[in-house]
C-alpha cells in the first residue's frame, strides 16, 4: 500500500504508526487481552497496546460503521481510533477526519518530515487511482498477474478484501473504458475513410472538369473547321459557276470566230484585223 509521509501532530492518536506494523499474531495477543484497563485517552500508544472495548458486539458494530466511513482505509487504523477515543464514534470520526485533512494539507503544502509517517490511504485514493490508471493491464493474463500480486502483497484478509476490490472496480473501470471508446474508434475510423473517399471525389473531380475544359475547346476548334470547310465548299460552287459561264462564254466566241473566218470574201484567206 502506499504510503504518504505528513507533518507530525504532537497530541496526534496515530503518532505510533511510524513505527512497523505488528503481525497478526500480536494482534490476536492485543485483542484477547480484554482483562487490561482501557488506555487513557491522554495515555501515550504503541503498536502493541491491547484494544479493548466494553462489548466485543458493539465494538464490532462501530469499526464496521468506521469502515463504510472509511473504505479505504486499513482495519488496525480504524482499531486504533476507536481505542484512542475509548469507543466513542464521533470521537473517532473526527480523529480520523482531521488526520485525511492535515494529511491533504501537507500534501499541498509540500511539508513533509521522516519522522511523522502516517498511513492516509482515504485521503490518497484519488491520486492512488489516477497512478493506478498509467498502468492499467491490457490483457487478461496481465490481470491475473495483478490479482496474484495483490493477493500476495495483502498481510492479513482485510487488506486483501480492499486489494480485490481495488483490482475489480480498475477491471470494471477498464471495461467501460475500453466500451467507450470503440464507439469514438470506430466513428473515428468511418470519418477517415469518409475523408479519404471525399478527397477522392474531389480529385476525379478537377481531372473530370479539366477533361470538360479540354473536350470543349476541341469541340469549338471542330466547330471553326467545319465553319471553314463550309465557306470553302460555298467557294467552290461559285467557282464551278463561274467557270461554267467562263466557258458558254469561250463556246459563244469560238462559234462567232468560225462564223466570221466562213464568210470571208478571199477563200483560204483570214482578216488581217483577226489573224
Amino acid at each position: 500500500m502506499p504510503v504518504v509521509i505528513c507533518r507530525k501532530r504532537p497530541t496526534s492518536i496515530f503518532e505510533e504508526l511510524q513505527y512497523t506494523t505488528p503481525p497478526p499474531s500480536k494482534k490476536l495477543r492485543c485483542s484477547a487481552g480484554a482483562s487490561s484497563p482501557p488506555p487513557s485517552r491522554n495515555a501515550p500508544h504503541s503498536l502493541t497496546a491491547p484494544f479493548v472495548s466494553g462489548s466485543s458486539g458493539n465494538n464490532t458494530e462501530l469499526l464496521n460503521h468506521l469502515r463504510s466511513l472509511f473504505p479505504t482505509m486499513e482495519q488496525q487504523y480504524l482499531e486504533r481510533a476507536l481505542e484512542a477515543s475509548d469507543n466513542d464514534l464521533n470521537s473517532a470520526i473526527r480523529s480520523l477526519t482531521d488526520l485525511c485533512l492535515e494529511s491533504s494539507a501537507n500534501r499541498a503544502n509540500g511539508g513533509v518530515q521522516e519522522n511523522g509517517k502516517v498511513f492516509s490511504e482515504a485521503c490518497d485514493s484519488a491520486s492512488e487511482e489516477e497512478s493506478a490508471n498509467l498502468n492499467i493491464p491490457k490483457d487478461g493474463s496481465e490481470w491475473v498477474d495483478l490479482f496474484v500480486k495483490e493477493m500476495m502483497d495483502a498481510s492479513n484478509m482485510e487488506e486483501a478484501r480492499a486489494r480485490a476490490c481495488r483490482a475489480l472496480e480498475g477491471l470494471e473501470k477498464s471495461i467501460i473504458a475500453r466500451v467507450n471508446s470503440e464507439p469514438t474508434h470506430n466513428f473515428n475510423k468511418e470519418c477517415m475513410v469518409l475523408k479519404e473517399q471525399v478527397e477522392t471525389i474531389l480529385r476525379e473531380n478537377t481531372i473530370l472538369k479539366s477533361a470538360v475544359v479540354i473536350q470543349h475547346e476541341r469541340q469549338k476548334h471542330l466547330e471553326m473547321k467545319n465553319q471553314e470547310l463550309l465557306h470553302l465548299k460555298q467557294l467552290v460552287s461559285q467557282y464551278q459557276e463561274q467557270l461554267s459561264k467562263l466557258e458558254v462564254n469561250n463556246y459563244t466566241l469560238a462559234m462567232h470566230l468560225k462564223q466570221a473566218g466562213g464568210g470571208s470574201s478571199i477563200p483560204g484567206r483570214f482578216h488581217p484585223d483577226i489573224f
